[in-house]
């Protein structure tokens, strides 16, 4: 174990966070708040830290695959534990365990709150707090690796430890320069939101907030009633349908770039994907209909709904806890499955369900056809041992820890629709559940144990859980490699 180029790669990455926290502190100065010194404060701290840590490196340079878990897995919970400060040093959120567990689920892109009141909280803290969506929508090492030379060497192992799915890929041959062609699409992605919504009326800080969430899929708002304080159908729309974008994986639009439409019309995971949105949106539709004037408002309500829990993104427009049962079960079921991999939502993934569905089809062909040879493949190409193995092994770790989450969060003696929904949507990253947890509630009545395992929860469902469990395990602190 590297130990020494672990805490060199954390130093250089707190200091990135330090640079980070003037963007907020600039929105606090120009909007005249006294909350800025706040983020100066940290800034500095960080600054500190960086400048011990992060500016030497050491001899030995070289790190593998159980360095780059470790470092990712400590990057998140250090990020968010000084992100956490400046709420906490203004007042904005008093108690530190109620400012971790929002910065957790800002850098997640969960959305899930403790807030009851957000529109009296500075402009600059409600900046921050959306601009954490944005930072860890595509991953806080891969925004790191972007805008510093990090470590170019080792840059695989990290970017294998921190993106969403059962592989990651490279798009070009350096790590460093995939991670420049990511953020390029998605700051093009939100760029282009940014100016819709503005036509829509919004003023340039809700457009940039509101972009900021979507593109991390995340949801927080600076608006008590969400994206429902517009009611615009125009502001629904845009935002439906970049949740969707947001929601594909990146990759996709780097095929796009290079014009090979074929790939990405025949590509399995996004017909799935964009299969079960049609599916969900049409079900819900129909089944709403008597509640909405007209079946374009059953339409609108239905598809905004089904877009922010599919992709996580956990903006809401309705009150879906006075839906039907048969839609509240509908919207269940799609926090299950999630976005694509290779995007900034959560979930299980799409592939990851597509792969299982064929596998069960193998098993199944296998008993009727002893004999026969059957491959699985998705696109085209073969899913290899070691990937089945690690979707195998995801699966059972993810029930696993919902299993047990339950459990502990059950000890608030709140209703199981509560309790099972709350750590369904964190471990998810999705935002708001059922029941007392419902888009219109949140998670300030939860106990500190309680939001502590959320957080935890949300931080493997971000970081699909293998890293998390690694730096469980003795035998990585006993052990000398």
């Amino acid at each position: 174990m590297n130990k020494r180029m672990i805490i060199y790669i954390l130093g250089k990455m707190l200091g990135v966070e330090g640079a980070v926290l003037l963007i907020p502190a600039l929105v606090s100065l120009i909007y005249g708040e006294k909350s800025g010194f706040a983020f100066l404060i940290v800034a500095a701290v960080l600054g500190g830290i960086f400048l011990v840590f992060g500016r030497k490196k050491p001899g030995c340079t070289r790190i593998y695959g159980k360095e780059g878990f470790v470092i990712v897995g400590l990057a998140w919970i250090l990020w968010s534990l000084f992100g956490a400060l400046p709420f906490f040093i203004t007042g904005s959120i008093p108690n530190y365990i109620d400012a971790f567990f929002e910065t957790v689920s800002g850098f997640t892109t969960t959305g899930s709150t403790i807030l009851k009141e957000i529109e009296s909280l500075p402009m600059g803290i409600n900046f921050w707090r959306c601009l954490t969506h944005w930072i860890g929508g595509m991953g806080v090492l891969v925004f790191v690796m972007m805008i510093t030379s990090l470590d170019d060497e080792n840059a695989m192992p990290l970017m294998r430890a921190e993106m969403p799915g059962p592989e990651a890929d490279k798009l070009v041959p350096k790590a460093r320069h995939t991670a420049t062609i990511l953020y390029g699409m998605y700051f093009v992605l939100t760029a282009v939101e940014v100016v819709l919504l503005m036509f829509g009326g919004m003023n340039l800080y809700d457009a940039l907030v509101h972009s900021f969430s979507t593109a991390g899929t995340g949801g927080f708002s600076n608006r008590n009633a969400s994206v429902s304080f517009y009611d615009s159908a125009y502001i629904d729309g845009v935002i439906t349908v970049f949740m969707i974008l947001f929601g594909v994986n990146f990759n996709l639009y780097f095929i796009l770039i290079l014009k090979d439409w074929k790939s990405v019309l025949k590509n399995e995971e996004l017909r799935a994907y964009l299969g079960v949105i049609a599916a969900s949106i049409a079900v819900i539709t129909v089944n709403i209909l008597n509640i909405y004037e007209n079946v374009l408002h059953a339409f609108r309500y239905a598809s905004f709904q089904v877009a922010s829990v599919i992709t996580t993104t956990g903006f809401y427009t309705a009150d879906y806890e006075l839906w039907p049962e048969l839609s509240k079960a509908v919207l269940l079921a799609i926090m299950f499955i999630g976005a694509c991999a290779g995007s900034t939502g959560g979930g299980i993934k799409v592939c990851r369900f597509v792969i299982l569905c064929k596998s069960i089809r193998q098993e199944i062909r296998k008993i009727l056809h002893p004999n026969a040879v059957t491959v699985i493949k998705l696109n085209g190409k073969k899913v290899g041992q070691d990937t089945m193995r690690g979707i195998n092994v995801y699966f059972a770790a993810y029930v696993f820890i919902l299993i047990i989450s339950v459990l502990i969060v059950s000890v608030d003696n709140f209703d199981f629709a509560t309790s099972f929904s709350g750590v369904l949507t964190t471990i998810n990253n999705v935002g708001p559940g059922i029941s007392k947890v419902g888009p219109v509630e949140n998670f300030y009545m939860f106990s500190p144990l309680s939001k502590i395992v959320f957080c935890f929860d949300m931080l493997v469902g971000r970081l699909e859980i293998i890293p998390y469990l690694l730096m469980l395990s003795p035998d990585l602190w006993r052990k000398r490699f």
